[in-house]
């Protein structure tokens, strides 16, 4: 990236990101000296290393605004700076950022920045960029080429502290790279092709043509898979009244008996086998129970699973399963998450993004199912006026049709209101799976003004925890079954 081409104590990590904030808005730096110039390698197809001393740097901080400052002049945006963190077992410390790349077309860029006291007033930083599509495959390589030839401290004499040794450094921002979540990468909103639904994608996704009704289908470049809203027709095959249930091409068949968190590995197979697939491993780490909408057994499953003989990759899971009815038949839901191993935990902030940017148009939706039932009356009222026509006792036979009409009506409604029930549980169930995820917990104040004003709020598990136990009188953990539409989802 050719943006990212560089001219130019002992701090907290909360002082340092301030530090750098601070400095990044400040504007151009002081020191008289003119900055010595970094060295640059240009990565195959695009990738950017760069490192060495900062002039008039005299803290860690002071070295990364510089950095970033010059990254924000040359790619006229300024940088999305993430959590800062120290690297292992060194007096190193880095930070993931992201930055809209002006001059290329606007086109996102993810770093990784480095800095390191190697004496006092003596600081060198180092940066590798990639592109936002390629920097998951490329961190790791970049950052071996990167040690291969930074040697921070290099004929200085410390102080203090000898400078970490560089088969340390880069084992340990190694590990930071894959340890830790980086920021979320730029996305672009893509809509499903009916206008049902839209959704954030990162450069380098796309969205499944087939995506519709709501349900959302991606896949990244490197095998992610990101599918939201699928849902399913099953058949308990032991139940004695499902032969009046047609099994049309992928109906799920399994004698699902309500325990989800036993029967979520079985339920999971056979949907694959209802999409034609042989079974695939399957190693399930953790289930939680979910709550649902009524007579509906919910769980959020992780782990890791083999689709396509690759190899084992790390799934995200959240299945529903109704109970099934007089005649066998009831209804799976699916949203799935599948990444490989080596970028589950670095791509966890963008996918928490691309699932919080769902939105489902509940105005296509509704005219979709309008157009259905308006079909079923239509084909319900040329049965009648055929009946009519064609039985010899036309009053008892307009009688009998009427009755039919009325049922089926009746059913469309109950179809209608239980069709909405469900779209209000998945927009609850969805809510709550992203809180799972982002480790949150929705809590009530039962006395939130001091007078019995009753409120809600959402905040981090630790932060909910702490105030229902201080006083649990006052503060409850809130379930999915009672948020409140529009404020917890």
């Amino acid at each position: 990236m050719n943006c990212i081409r560089c001219q130019s104590k002992t701090f907290s990590m909360a002082a340092i990101a301030f530090a750098i904030l601070a400095l990044l808005f400040a504007g151009a730096a002081s020191p008289a000296q003119a900055q010595t110039q970094l060295k640059t390698i240009d990565y195959p197809e695009g990738g950017t290393i760069v490192y060495g001393p900062v002039d008039g740097a005299n803290s860690q901080a002071a070295a990364m605004g510089t950095v970033l400052r010059s990254v924000h002049n040359n790619c006229g945006a300024t940088p999305q700076v993430g959590r800062v963190f120290r690297v292992r077992n060194t007096n190193s410390v880095a930070v993931f950022f992201t930055v809209v790349n002006r001059p290329q077309g606007n086109k996102p860029v993810v770093g990784l920045l480095i800095a390191t006291e190697v004496a006092p007033n003596h600081i060198e930083a180092a940066l590798v960029s990639d592109s936002a599509a390629r920097f998951g495959s490329t961190v790791n390589p970049m950052l071996t080429k990167l040690f291969s030839v930074w040697h921070p401290g290099d004929g200085t004499v410390n102080a203090g502290a000898p400078p970490a040794k560089p088969a340390a450094l880069a084992s340990a921002s190694g590990g930071a790279a894959g340890g830790h979540s980086a920021p979320a990468a730029v996305l672009h909103t893509v809509s499903a092709s009916d206008g049902s639904a839209t959704i954030g994608i990162p450069e380098g996704w796309t969205l499944d043509p087939h995506s519709a009704s709501g349900t959302m289908l991606m896949t990244g470049p490197h095998g992610e898979q990101v599918y939201l809203g699928m849902s399913r027709m099953g058949i308990d095959p032991t139940h004695p009244g499902n032969r009046m249930i047609p099994r049309l091409p992928g109906t799920l068949i399994y004698p699902f008996r309500g325990d989800m968190a036993k029967e979520f590995p079985n339920l999971f197979q056979a949907w694959r086998r209802a999409n034609g697939k042989p079974p695939a491993p399957l190693q399930v780490d953790q289930i939680k129970p979910m709550q649902g909408a009524p007579n509906t057994h919910c769980v959020i499953a992780d782990g890791q699973m083999d689709l396509d003989g690759k190899g084992m990759q790390k799934f995200s899971d959240n299945m529903c399963a109704s109970d099934p009815g007089n005649t066998g038949g009831y209804t799976v839901t699916l949203s799935h998450m599948l990444m490989p191993n080596a970028l589950a935990e670095q791509e966890r902030s963008t996918l928490n993004a691309i699932l919080g940017s769902w939105k489902v148009n509940m105005q296509v939706v509704n005219q979709q199912v309008a157009g259905a039932m308006q079909q079923m009356n239509a084909n319900t009222q040329a049965a009648i006026r055929q009946n009519q026509r064609t039985v010899d006792n036309i009053r008892q036979i307009g009688a009998n049709a009427t009755a039919r009409y009325n049922a089926t009506q009746a059913a469309n409604d109950a179809q209608h209101a239980g069709y909405w029930a469900q779209q209000d549980s998945n927009a609850r169930r969805g809510q709550a799976f992203s809180n799972y995820l982002l480790d949150q917990t929705v809590i009530q104040d039962n006395n939130m003004y001091g007078n019995g004003t009753v409120g809600h709020g959402t905040a981090w598990n630790q932060t909910a925890d702490a105030l229902v136990r201080s006083d649990p009188d006052r503060y409850e953990i809130v379930q999915t079954s009672n948020f409140w539409k529009g404020v917890d989802y």
